[in-house]
């Protein structure tokens, strides 16, 4: 299988300082290309000389496990990454766990308070590491925000409005599953499902399994609509870990300029070859 993307445009621990990587041939170094609309004040996009490369899917999806896998690989070829991802703001993070911990939430509070949560990240944690040459890796972008908002009945225009300050990735891949085997893999691993992962709040139906069904099949329909936007570069998530890590390298090293995509991970990280 080969990475399909739905466009030429790419979407998108700290180390010893990072290779300089290559940019896309997209331009997308260039000026404002860098951001969705006009650049935040006072960045200056020549500046950003790292990469900022975004995996995206549902959980289940096996986001998370290919960030801990790309994260050693390009450690391990003498780049410095910095990770970033949601609800990881030190400004507002605890405040939307606690709220989403109590259910005592509005649709655009949730929304808006996300939004803070990113751009509290970009300003802090992203643009920082790409003045310093390192390649970001983040664990979901805005287009989980996007989507989770718009299937709750926020409209996509606004939406857009909201992260069209947003730095635009070198790279976004999108580890398409279907619902259920999302489903088998979440509660194979923690034994319950999530209640906002599953739209309970949405009252999709009294069936768990089949509000979650219905809640992620409508997250996918979003993803697949934001894909053709964005450009995404759509992998099979249902494939093997090895597989998915393999098709991942492949085209990361083609954007970073790595020669070789030979990788075995650590003793710490074998668990998750599979």
């Amino acid at each position: 299988m080969t990475p399909r993307s739905h466009s030429d445009a790419g979407a998108g621990s700290n180390g010893h300082p990072s290779k300089r990587s290559k940019k896309s041939k997209n331009g997308s170094a260039n000026g404002s290309s860098r951001f969705y609309g006009m650049p935040l004040p006072g960045v200056r996009t020549e500046d950003l000389s790292g990469s900022l490369i975004v995996v995206e899917g549902t959980d289940g999806s096996g986001r998370s496990t290919q960030i801990s896998l790309l994260t050693e690989w390009l450690e391990g070829e003498g780049f410095a990454v910095e990770t970033m991802g949601l609800r990881r703001s030190f400004l507002v993070g605890e405040d939307i766990d606690g709220l989403l911990a109590e259910n005592a939430v509005t649709r655009t509070t949730l929304a808006l308070m996300y939004s803070t949560d990113f751009f509290d990240q970009l300003e802090r944690r992203i643009l920082p590491a790409l003045r310093s040459g390192l390649i970001v890796l983040a664990d979901r972008y805005i287009f989980t925000l996007i989507a989770r908002a718009a299937v709750r009945g926020i409209g996509r225009d606004y939406l857009h409005g909201i992260y069209d300050i947003a730095l635009r990735p070198d790279l976004t891949f999108w580890l398409n599953v279907r619902p259920e085997v999302a489903f088998d893999r979440e509660f194979k691993k923690s034994q319950t499902i999530s209640y906002w992962e599953s739209g309970r709040d949405m009252s999709l139906s009294n069936d768990l399994f089949q509000s979650f069904i219905r809640y992620q099949s409508m997250i996918k329909r979003e993803f697949e609509y934001l894909s053709k936007r964005h450009g995404f570069i759509e992998l099979d998530g249902e494939a093997n870990v090895s597989k998915v890590n393999g098709l991942l390298r492949k085209r990361i090293a083609s954007q970073l300029g790595i020669h070789s995509t030979k990788y075995e991970p650590s003793h710490a990280l074998a668990h998750l070859w599979r």
